[in-house]
């Protein structure tokens, strides 16, 4: 009681230090004004569990069930302003409820805070291509742990979408749109869409053109999915959509941009690829391993069967193997599990021998794949429709060529041109293929039996000639006539 301080501001950060000490999150209550003034008279600081949540709506059911949070508590802090220095008026200490512990005092809300240095890590990695999870784990290595980062995940990836949002400029968006409108006159098919944020800002947004609609409709039992981090002006995550058509090329059956990777932006997007689609769900879905991106495959996809891809499991195999990457036997084992099994119990028994002979039951990794192996083995997928792909390259061949048309300073407007002429570039490939092959026709079935008949005949014919030029010498070493 009674200590002052020179301004609202450091009297919050007051309380705050203080709340964060002893285990609770603070926010700010009631303020009051000097009489015919707009200077503030008091201020008032509070437990963030404070009164109750008014009651809500049940009639309509949230799709968020939140947990309530508020308890009623009565600890506070008020200051009163006098000449412009914040004195301490009224402090009440006891809390009705359980405080923080030490090892979870950094998920407090009031005490999380991206400070400008690390702000300024976080936009140097996210501008060289870095994903936001690894620029906040990157942090957590330096300051050794999460707990002591200063803010959550969470929060990390809110700053990145809330400074992408600030630098999209009103007049590359709405040309976006324009140019969207335009090619919705031309083709009737044509399709977008685009997200907002609570101050109407494009988010993020996808399209199509009707082309790959009809693809989608003749190819679109397997599709493959993932995010590349093309670079552009806003550091916008691209994402194409790609299948594969009836000669084994790459077809393009649309494309995003998304702020982030979280579950929220995923689901949107995968909602808006079914609604541009008729709401016809793929047989198989390729993709990296990212949980965000498998938890809305899970929600909107629930028809189709999920696959990681096998090439990405085998490159960060490596990193998490250590020694057992030079061990003959264990890449065997391994690689079998991967896709040289046929049944289930097949793989069941490599695995349980893999793990036994090189005591790996206790290793995070191979656990980890172990609970999701219907994902990825092939011995998991006999009763399934796979285009016998088994990995999302295809995909990374496409982004390379995405990764072509772009730079640091291409606009959004810009590169959906582009993106155009590269679409347009595989649907002449596509037609080229189509011509070439009416022009001629596979090689029958009897020309190819008769021509491995004429080789076997030919190889006969060298082995009797070999053997009458052996059995001659050897006669002839033993001082025999030969005939």
């Amino acid at each position: 009681m009674g200590k002052m301080v020179n301004s609202e501001e450091e009297a919050f950060d007051l309380y705050n230090a203080y709340a964060l000490k002893i285990g609770f999150s603070i926010r700010k209550g009631r303020v009051t004004y000097f009489t015919g003034s707009k200077n503030r008279r008091t201020r008032e600081f509070l437990c963030s569990k404070e009164g109750f949540k008014l009651d809500g709506d049940f009639v309509e059911e949230k799709k968020t069930k939140r947990l309530e949070t508020r308890t009623g508590c009565k600890a506070s802090i008020r200051f009163l302003n006098e000449d412009g220095t914040w004195k301490v008026v009224s402090f009440i200490l006891e809390h009705n409820h359980e405080l923080a512990k030490p090892s979870e005092r950094h998920l407090l809300k009031s005490g999380h805070c991206i400070s400008k240095p690390k702000a300024n890590i976080i936009d140097s990695m996210v501008n060289a291509g870095i994903r936001t999870k690894d620029a906040f784990s990157y942090l957590a290595e330096e300051v050794g742990g999460i707990q002591n980062v200063g803010f959550t995940k969470r929060d990390c990836y809110n700053y990145v979408s809330k400074q992408k949002m600030m630098v999209i400029s009103a007049g590359d968006s709405q040309s976006l749109i324009n140019i969207f409108k335009a090619r919705q006159v031309e083709d009737s098919m044509f399709f977008y869409t685009i997200q907002v944020d609570e101050e109407n800002r494009m988010t993020n947004f996808f399209w199509r053109d009707g082309r790959s609609r009809i693809d989608y409709d003749c190819f679109g039992d397997v599709l493959v999915f993932d995010t590349t981090y093309c670079t552009n002006k806003y550091n916008l995550i691209c994402a194409p959509f790609v299948g594969v058509n009836h000669h084994w090329q790459n077809v393009m059956f649309g494309c995003a941009f998304l702020l982030d990777e979280t579950t929220a932006s995923f689901e949107w997007l995968f909602k808006s690829f079914l609604e541009s689609m008729g709401h016809k769900q793929p047989i198989t879905i390729f993709t990296d391993q990212d949980q965000a991106m498998s938890n809305a495959i899970e929600r909107i996809f629930p028809n189709t069967r999920h696959r990681l891809c096998q090439w990405h499991i085998s490159k960060n195999a490596p990193s998490h193997l250590g020694e057992l990457n030079t061990n003959s036997e264990f890449k065997y084992l391994f690689n079998k599990c991967l896709k040289g099994c046929d049944t289930e119990l097949e793989f069941q028994q490599s695995w349980d021998k893999m793990i036994q002979k090189f005591n790996l039951k206790d290793h995070n990794w191979l656990n980890m794949l172990y609970r999701v192996r219907a994902k990825w083995s092939t011995a998991f997928t006999k009763d399934l429709f796979t285009g016998e792909i088994k990995s999302s390259q295809r995909n990374e061949s496409t982004n390379n060529v995405l990764n072509g048309i772009a730079n640091k300073i291409i606009s959004l407007t810009k590169f959906v041109i582009a993106f155009e002429n590269v679409v347009a570039g595989m649907h002449s490939s596509e037609m080229n293929e189509d011509f070439r092959c009416k022009q001629g026709a596979p090689i029958k079935v009897m020309k190819k039996v008769e021509f491995w008949i004429m080789h076997l005949k030919c190889i006969l014919v060298k082995c009797l000639k070999f053997l009458r030029k052996s059995c001659l010498e050897v006669l002839q070493q033993h001082g025999k006539s030969c005939f």
